[in-house]
């Protein structure tokens, strides 16, 4: 959108105070999500905005309360939202594609290194405890041509590391949309081959991958080390009976093995994950099955989610939901795993050297300037560095644990 925008002669802006127009994308993958959509909305009203667009997936679920609040004078659906720019300008959608649109990093407080670039929409699982796949529709997949377009693009940009993202990106070129020619479908490791193949890229990292998408071979792929040693694969629950409830179509045993096969390839990968705290009918051994299986999996890191109910979705008409006391001590509990295991993994790179890819600086008095940035399996490196070295590359030497990362030192 911001690329549209610019394309027809508008100026982004950093601050919503200073904008004619604010467009807020919605999301309500959970309640506390919903609410800080709305809560976006409001402060661009707040700040002085007269004509604020609402999109994006709580505003397709909610049309009518999104189009109530301050200053919303329009609500775009999910399913018009990519002619959003087009038809709220009214020129043509065509006219975005005569020539290439740079990337360019938006202003703000937050300067970019990585660009998403969004290469599949929509879900066609059917997930008891989730809404998205009502409100963004069936899976559609972007072909390989306008992804690696977009790539050039980015990197053109100055972007440094590519990261494809998706609503179920593991499911991307399954409809047949992907090529003229795939009617029956491709597999995601050719969106990821042609675009080593076929751009400098020199990060390119996968965002969530839903764990039966995925196969042994797959993990091949990391033969090239330009693609990040960083799987997040949801698991949602360890307990076979509840991951039957939720719909999930995993079992123990085939994300054990998935995960044996993914460290067999790359040992030092990150593997992270997603679990929902108190699903409805959740019992005390079903917890403690989770806790043990993530405590198993020895994940380098996790979120943790405490389950909201989601009005449409089947979960929230379950019988006997959790206590949300109790759902907020088992997500307590499942929080604390994952930091004990993400200290452990950590721990493991003490003394090693590592690329670090630099997001943001800040001037500290005497030491110089504090640097934050990622190594490829997304440890978060705090180092001090003689000059502001943002959106580099450097070799770090890394020293001490952090809270949530590890301090360094940059090697000259």
């Amino acid at each position: 959108m911001a690329r549209q925008f610019r394309a027809a002669g508008h100026e982004i802006v950093g601050e919503a105070a200073q904008a004619d127009v604010a467009v807020v994308n919605t999301c309500t993958v959970t309640s506390e999500a919903a609410s800080d959509s709305r809560a976006k909305i409001r402060g661009a009203a707040r700040a002085g905005v007269e004509d604020i667009i609402a999109t994006g997936c709580w505003a397709t679920m909610e049309p009518g309360k999104a189009a109530a609040l301050p200053n919303v004078r329009r609500v775009i659906v999910n399913d018009r939202k990519e002619s959003l720019v087009a038809d709220l300008l009214d020129i043509s959608p065509e006219s975005f594609e005569l020539e290439p649109i740079a990337r360019q990093p938006l202003p703000g407080l937050r300067a970019r290194t990585r660009a998403f670039i969004k290469v599949q929409d929509g879900c066609d699982n059917a997930c008891t405890f989730c809404i998205t796949t009502v409100a963004r529709g069936e899976g559609r997949s972007r072909s390989v041509d306008d992804v690696i377009a977009d790539v050039r693009s980015a990197l053109d940009g100055g972007t440094r590391e590519i990261v494809l993202t998706g609503v179920h990106l593991g499911s991307w070129g399954r409809d047949g949309s992907a090529t003229p020619d795939a009617s029956s479908g491709l597999p995601l490791r050719h969106l990821v081959e042609s675009i080593l193949a076929q751009t400098d890229v020199p990060r390119l990292r996968l965002s969530s991958l839903e764990p039966w998408d995925l196969d042994a071979d797959f993990f091949t792929l990391w033969e090239d080390p330009r693609l990040c040693r960083h799987l997040h694969l949801p698991l949602q629950s360890g307990s076979e009976a509840v991951l039957r409830r939720m719909r999930r179509h995993t079992t123990r045993e085939s994300f054990r093995e998935l995960v044996a096969a993914a460290r067999a390839v790359m040992p030092d990968a990150a593997i992270t994950t997603d679990v929902i705290a108190g699903f409805p009918g959740e019992t005390d051994d079903e917890f403690a099955e989770t806790l043990a299986f993530v405590r198993e999996m020895n994940f380098a890191g996790g979120h943790v989610f405490t389950y909201s109910p989601r009005e449409g979705t089947p979960a929230a008409r379950m019988k006997n939901h959790v206590p949300k006391k109790i759902r907020k001590e088992r997500n307590a509990a499942l929080r604390q795993a994952f930091s004990e295991m993400g200290a452990s993994y950590r721990r493991g790179f003490l003394g090693q050297t590592r690329s670090v890819l630099w997001e943001s600086v800040r001037e500290n008095g005497s030491q110089g300037w504090l640097m934050s940035g990622l190594t490829d399996n997304y440890i978060r490196i705090n180092a001090y560095a003689s000059e502001p070295r943002w959106n580099r590359v450097d070799d770090v030497v890394l020293h001490e644990l952090t809270a949530d990362g590890i301090r360094g030192v940059i090697r000259n």
